[in-house]
């Protein structure tokens, strides 16, 4: 299957699970192909045949835009260099969440979310700690009772009760023995589960050329994050739940083209859109506003902001 088309699979299933999904980010450099909403929830897809070509710059920047639109950054993908992703099970690259076409069916189809992750050692599983307690209290075994039947030590079992995770193997045992599932799903939208421990990484420095928009930008009042691999310089946060995807250049073929799918992630992640050229041959591209850069430096309000892009697009803030 060629890329273009598990492109619009995933897209297609997507659209079928409910969420509205945006234009294909066909722009390069890219870190997220689409983005896509249902409800509460917002995803923002790298879709991949091969796995092995999401580098760490990549999944760095994943992370910081998850961070700043308040999205789950995750990749679907059909294999590595020398297997298959198996269906059913959650790899993680990058500090991304990793998964196959099928697994993705399941959960945003199905409603049926993984309950398997690839760790270094093997698969792993969520155990429920407090029904493994209590089936263990209710037996009347100890801890030593049930290390010796898992055959690990008593240590082993402690953590288990105490939130470790198991393996698929000792997990199939504890089901066994118990009769009874112990296992929990993996949640692909709760912070801890698909993201490292650790913060995202630094937003890199802004590009030259984009200083004296970042400049304006913060002048009037907002904190601007830099982007590395999307189709738009950076997202402003106003710190009311407002956002902004800026962008700016001479108005070419390819600005334009960034400036329709600034708009269709915008309306996706619920953020507005600003692209600032030099000289604007008309208000604005789909949803995005087109600003001079003259006019763009004389602002002094966060508000003379707001209002030129709804005076450009007819759009109020989401």
């Amino acid at each position: 299957m060629t890329r273009s088309a598990l492109v619009g699979n995933v897209t297609a299933m997507l659209e079928d699970a409910g969420f509205v999904v945006s234009d294909r980010c066909a722009v390069r450099p890219k870190s997220f192909d689409i983005a896509a909403r249902r409800g509460e929830d917002i995803l923002l897809v790298k879709i991949l045949s091969n796995i092995d070509a999401f580098d760490a710059r990549t999944g760095a920047e994943m992370r910081r835009l998850g961070e700043y639109l308040g999205a789950t950054p995750l990749v679907v993908g059909l294999r590595t260099r020398d297997q298959e992703l198996e269906p059913e099970v959650v790899y993680f690259r990058h500090g991304v969440p990793v998964f196959s076409p099928d697994t993705a069916m399941d959960l945003f189809v199905e409603g049926v979310p993984p309950l398997i992750y690839a760790a270094p050692g093997g698969l792993y599983v969520n155990i429920d700690s407090e029904v493994l307690v209590d089936m263990r209290e209710e037996r009347g075994w100890s801890l030593g009772q049930l290390a010796t039947e898992l055959g690990v030590s008593r240590r082993t079992v402690s953590k288990y009760e105490n939130g470790m995770d198991a393996s698929v193997e000792v997990a199939a045992q504890l089901e066994e023995l118990f009769d009874a599932p112990l296992t929990s799903p993996v949640d692909l939208f709760d912070d801890e589960s698909v993201r490292e421990a650790d913060d995202p990484p630094d937003a890199p420095e802004p590009d030259p050329s984009d200083q004296s928009v970042v400049a304006v930008l913060t002048r009037v009042g907002y904190e601007v994050h830099p982007t590395d691999r999307a189709p738009f310089e950076t997202v402003s946060d106003d710190g009311e739940a407002e956002q902004v995807l800026t962008g700016h250049s001479s108005f070419t073929k390819t600005a334009e083209k960034r400036a329709r799918i600034m708009s269709s992630v915008g309306r996706v992640t619920g953020t507005r859109a600003v692209y600032v050229v030099d000289d604007a041959p008309r208000e604005a591209v789909d949803g995005t506003a087109l600003i001079e850069r003259e006019e763009m430096d004389s602002l002094e309000e966060r508000d003379d902001l707001r209002d030129l892009i709804t005076d450009r697009t007819g759009e109020n803030p989401a």
